[in-house]
């Protein structure tokens, strides 16, 4: 399934010719095809909002017998025909959609980093794939972050991706990589091809980036030049952290702040249907309150942990699909009122 969303995936590149915006693309093609889940979804989640009053209800009436509770909350759900599954079985069934979404994008991301490593171990500058101010939307969007890829951003490569890229190689340019390589690395002199580019494991690919494949790269004067920081800018400590402003940095942390600015538009326009069962006292309401403002702060602040952590592409997903979700979220929920409205006009017309 990885396969087939990555083979879609590129499919939209060839189609418009840039990573950002296929990823766009591919976001809100998706997207659609899940629409009639989220409906579905919606439905369940809305029918339990208009039964939540009398749930509570019955907590408070027969909260003291768990039995007598369990058999008039069963009664009240199959007198007004809810399923405790219809909200979440459809949003259950998404997710490994877009897990499987997600890694696909990775793959594709993966591979056009190691394609660039292999490219500046040629001697060759690499062609970066832009998006609007994203020099290299494969890495992250940070001016503490250069635009040619890292020992991070390498590691992060599973064997699989490593493997495909080299067999990619044509026979000049893969005798060049190994030329630079020995040169860079004497214990790799008298080393063959497979001892060097060695993807048997994880940990064969960690010592493949950090013993051969880093130090090569750092000897290559078109990967000194694009990683070459600001003087004074060099390991500077901002916060709790150490950072680096580089010549050639690769954004302005611009998807980061959207990341969490739209996750918080989407809490405030696509409120969760489905209310929290307040429990009975003061006491459990304010316990409730508190988880939700607790919430409300820290989804918006982990958008933007992850995305500054991330790639670029990843973070104009995260911003995309909170876009979206909130703008079909009050589509789905017009749509919703309006049929719940001539649902009721006609039983209204019944009883009279």
């Amino acid at each position: 399934m990885t396969q087939f969303f990555r083979t879609i995936l590129e499919w939209i590149y060839g189609v418009v010719g840039n990573y950002g915006i296929a990823v766009v693309v591919f976001t809100l093609l998706i997207r659609t095809i899940l629409t009639p889940l989220e409906i579905s979804s919606r439905k369940g989640m809305r029918k339990m909002s208009a039964i939540q009053p009398k749930l509570n209800a019955l907590q408070q009436k027969y909260g003291k017998d768990q039995a007598k509770l369990q058999q008039k909350q069963q009664e009240l759900m199959k007198k007004e025909h809810y399923n405790p599954l219809s909200g979440c079985l459809p949003m259950l069934i998404q997710w490994p959609i877009l897990i499987i979404m997600f890694y696909a994008m990775r793959d594709v991301a993966n591979a056009n980093i190691v394609n660039q490593a292999f490219t500046f171990l040629k001697g060759e500058t690499p062609v970066y794939e832009p998006f609007l101010w994203v020099r290299n939307v494969f890495m992250a969007d940070s001016p503490f972050k250069t635009a040619a890829v890292d020992a991070n951003s390498l590691l992060a490569s599973g064997a699989g991706i490593w493997k495909e890229a080299l067999q990619k190689l044509s026979a000049g340019d893969l005798e060049v990589i190994l030329q630079n390589i020995r040169a860079a690395v004497p214990a790799a002199a008298e080393m063959t091809q497979d001892q060097i580019f060695n993807f048997a494991s994880a940990n064969a690919v960690r010592d493949t980036v950090n013993i051969y494949l880093m130090p090569a790269l750092q000897s290559m004067p078109a990967y000194t030049e694009a990683v070459a920081a600001v003087p004074g800018w060099a390991g500077v400590s901002l916060l709790l952290f150490k950072v680096t402003l580089y010549k050639q940095f690769n954004g302005l942390l611009i998807l980061p702040i959207l990341s969490g600015v739209t996750q918080v538009l989407m809490t405030k326009l696509n409120p969760s249907m489905q209310q929290p069962t307040a429990q009975p006292g003061a006491q459990g309401q304010s316990t409730s309150n508190s988880m939700n403002n607790f919430m409300k702060y820290f989804f918006p602040l982990f958008s933007v942990f992850i995305c500054l952590s991330s790639n670029a592409g990843f973070a104009l997903y995260w911003c995309a699909i909170n876009l979206f979700a909130t703008g079909q979220s009050i589509l789905i929920n017009k749509y919703l009122e309006n049929q719940e409205a001539k649902v009721a006009v006609a039983e209204e017309g019944t009883v009279k």
